[in-house]
């Protein structure tokens, strides 16, 4: 039951964030001009990428921090924590530097209107000095679950999105801002988030033995394996963000109708994810300690009870689909339209939890134990899949498009699978560690 009770607070905290989302658009969505939304919705996506793209600082971290409690290296767990602070202030205040440059781009690939693109660069430049802040709060999440404390992430999560709701409602509703109320009740939040996180980060280094090293937190090659690993993960994230955004772009090549039911179909996967990763970010803490105790029983007894829940997990989202997709779809959207169109591509949805439980489940093995190349290899030998059978099936319109993401994540699941079975299972089935 470890694999549960460290994964419900992720699940809890991974449902606060579309919560965060509706409100955002309810508040702005009730402004007298509809180009507010325009501006916000095109802001807020630009910043999913960014920060998205800056996701391994959490990864990363949790990874090594848990073989380094299964190391029983408190002072190795200190300087982690030290290290991840300082890789990301200094990305935040990169962000911010080249601020002007990074959201021109950004908002020129997202090509909105030109209203509602001013109105999002406004939101942006003042979103952005929330960059150290957000960065930090992963590297923070990061430490905590790689101590197998999981409870900190839906602590944390919960005052930032509880800040951000209230403060949207004040500025925007109280004090009659727009755009920028929304911004500003970000950056308040997120800063808040940290304050608190670092209460909580202190509360916890008086508890652990060790002490922090000058030399590993300020010569520049103690960083090499945070280096390592956070590299590969940031290009494993750039490989699956062009998955997702070709997909998209390629949707909306055949039409708003057509785009907006994809929308409303990727939510189905959206809903699966916040199961299936609290298993997998469960499964990281717990197996990357069996890894750095070199403990192969406890490994292999984590990947099984992990296993069990995502199968259980998938198989529940399937059924969930089958017999209660249609009902899903017009609770997302009110459109004739687009609920007929959606519902004729509704079977892959099905058939997608099936498919995509192992990359979630193996990600979080693979985290657990910092094999990233094989993560990001698996990435890219995807997209060398993707991309072909997409082209082939340009004739079968939307349902070729969903058949290549369907390969795509077929492969990726696949290309783990191999890795594990000759990386962990093959070698040490003979209880050759312990």
């Amino acid at each position: 039951m470890k694999i549960w009770a460290l994964a419900w607070p992720i699940i809890l905290s991974n449902i606060t964030v579309p919560l965060l989302g509706l409100v955002d658009t309810a508040v702005v969505g009730h402004l007298p001009d509809s180009r507010y939304l325009a501006g916000v919705t095109l802001g807020a996506t630009l910043f999913s990428f960014l920060y998205w793209g800056f996701g391994f600082l959490r990864m990363g971290t949790t990874g090594l921090v848990a073989q380094a409690m299964g190391r029983e290296s408190d002072t190795d767990v200190r300087n982690l924590l030290g290290q991840s602070l300082i890789m990301a202030l200094v990305i935040g205040c990169l962000l911010i530097a080249f601020s002007s440059p990074l959201i021109t781009m950004g908002l020129w690939l997202l090509d909105g209107s030109e209203v509602a693109t001013h109105l999002a660069r406004e939101y942006a430049h003042i979103r952005l000095w929330s960059a150290p802040a957000v960065l930090a709060n992963y590297a923070i999440l990061g430490w905590f679950l790689g101590q197998q404390n999981s409870r900190v992430t839906l602590m944390i999560l919960l005052l930032t999105n509880g800040v951000n709701i209230v403060l949207d409602l004040w500025f925007v509703v109280g004090l009659g801002m727009t755009s920028n109320g929304v911004a500003w009740a970000s950056v308040i939040a997120d800063y808040s988030a940290l304050a608190f996180g670092s209460y909580l980060v202190l509360r916890q280094l008086a508890r652990l033995e060790g002490h922090f090293l000058r030399e590993r937190l300020l010569a520049l090659a103690a960083y090499t394996a945070l280096f390592n690993v956070n590299a590969n993960l940031f290009v494993r994230t750039l490989g699956l963000l062009f998955a997702m955004a070709f997909f998209t772009a390629q949707g909306a090549r055949q039409g708003d109708t057509v785009l907006a039911a994809n929308a409303v179909l990727l939510q189905f996967i959206m809903l699966t994810s916040y199961a299936l990763d609290g298993f997998a970010h469960a499964a990281e803490s717990l197996i990357g300690r069996a890894y750095g105790r070199r403990d192969w029983h406890e490994f292999a007894a984590t990947v099984r009870a992990a296993m069990r829940f995502s199968f259980w997990t998938a198989g529940a989202a399937a059924l969930l689909f089958a017999l209660g997709g249609n009902a899903l779809i017009a609770l997302l959207t009110g459109l004739e339209e687009v609920r007929a169109t959606a519902a004729q591509y509704l079977p892959w949805m099905v058939v997608m939890p099936l498919i995509a439980v192992w990359s979630y489940l193996l990600d979080g093995v693979f985290i657990g134990t910092t094999a990233v190349r094989e993560m990001r290899n698996s990435i890219f030998i995807g997209l060398a899949a993707y991309i072909p059978i997409w082209w082939l099936t340009q004739g079968l319109g939307n349902h070729g498009l969903w058949l290549a993401f369907m390969l795509f994540t077929l492969v990726r699941s696949a290309v783990l699978i191999v890795y594990y079975y000759f990386h962990y299972h093959r070698p040490y089935r003979l209880n050759q560690w312990r």
